[in-house]
């Protein structure tokens, strides 16, 4: 039970974060906040880790991994910042969902676990199909994200499982690199921030709370669960983001968003680690 407190912290923050940031989109241009997000995040884990020491270890397949990483990060914050401005954040988490059920189901080898795929693949399609009349632009983002998001799993659990650069040395190095991707496209649109204090400081606790806080999170969870089993786990995430939405943001779900919401926690409960793995994770 104790290896899945790392991943509640993560659905937690996951999204608390970006709710927050689309607070800030008033101010800020969107792409401006993804950058204040990424920046604030590298700077922390650049004074936490000094990740410039590990990558000058590491050799050339433990840097293009992390490369790859950190462009992941920069590319799909970029497009989740750019969804969420358009959809509910739930809608987009549902979407986020859909790449990452196949991971889940690569490690599906039981009744129980695949009909614990099946009900949450339910619910992902009730919350999606609400806001398929919505606009194009953000929908394309939303799917974009949600592939990024698959990947940015994959990168993540070889990085924490890699045992020359894995857990948050590797985390720090692949964000400092992010913001070196993202400092072309987004930078200037967050220079506008730097002549307001109360706007940086907001951005800067979005990017402790949205990448600093669960990504750390998802390193921890990821260093002992199975890639399929941290990817179904993922299905409680539109769950988590369409409450954290309707408190912070007032976007109330319909009663079918809230049986869909139903149907993916009702998959998250049903499914059960491999006896081996759940006495493990109790020691």
């Amino acid at each position: 039970m104790r290896v899945r407190i790392p991943f509640v912290v993560s659905a937690f923050f996951h999204y608390l974060g970006p709710a927050f940031a689309v607070l800030l989109f008033a101010r800020v241009e969107v792409l401006g906040v993804a950058w204040l997000r990424i920046a604030s995040a590298a700077a922390v884990f650049a004074l936490w880790r000094r990740p410039w020491r590990m990558l000058r270890a590491a050799g050339r397949p433990e840097r293009l991994l992390l490369a790859g990483w950190g462009a992941t990060l920069a590319t799909m914050n970029a497009c989740f910042y750019t969804a969420i401005d358009r959809l509910p954040l739930g809608t987009v988490a549902a979407i986020e969902f859909l790449p990452v059920i196949v991971l889940a189901a690569l490690g599906a080898r039981t009744g129980r676990n695949v009909a614990a795929l099946v009900l949450a693949v339910a619910g992902v399609y009730v919350l999606t199909d609400v806001q398929l009349a919505a606009e194009a632009v953000g929908l394309a983002f939303a799917f974009a994200n949600a592939l990024l998001f698959a990947l940015y799993i994959v990168l993540a659990d070889r990085v924490a499982k890699h045992p020359a650069i894995g857990g948050i040395d590797g985390l720090a190095a692949a964000m400092l690199l992010a913001l070196v991707c993202i400092t072309p496209v987004a930078g200037a649109q967050a220079l506008p921030a730097f002549t307001d204090p109360v706007v940086l400081l907001a951005g800067i606790g979005v990017g402790v709370t949205s990448s600093v806080i669960p990504y750390i999170a998802d390193q921890l969870a990821l260093e002992r669960l199975p890639r399929a089993t941290y990817a179904l786990l993922v299905a409680l995430l539109p769950a988590t983001a369409t409450v954290v939405g309707m408190v912070v943001l007032a976007q109330v779900p319909s009663a079918i968003e809230v049986g869909g919401v139903a149907l993916v926690v009702a998959g998250v409960a049903v499914h059960r680690e491999p006896a081996a793995l759940a006495a493990a994770a109790d020691r």
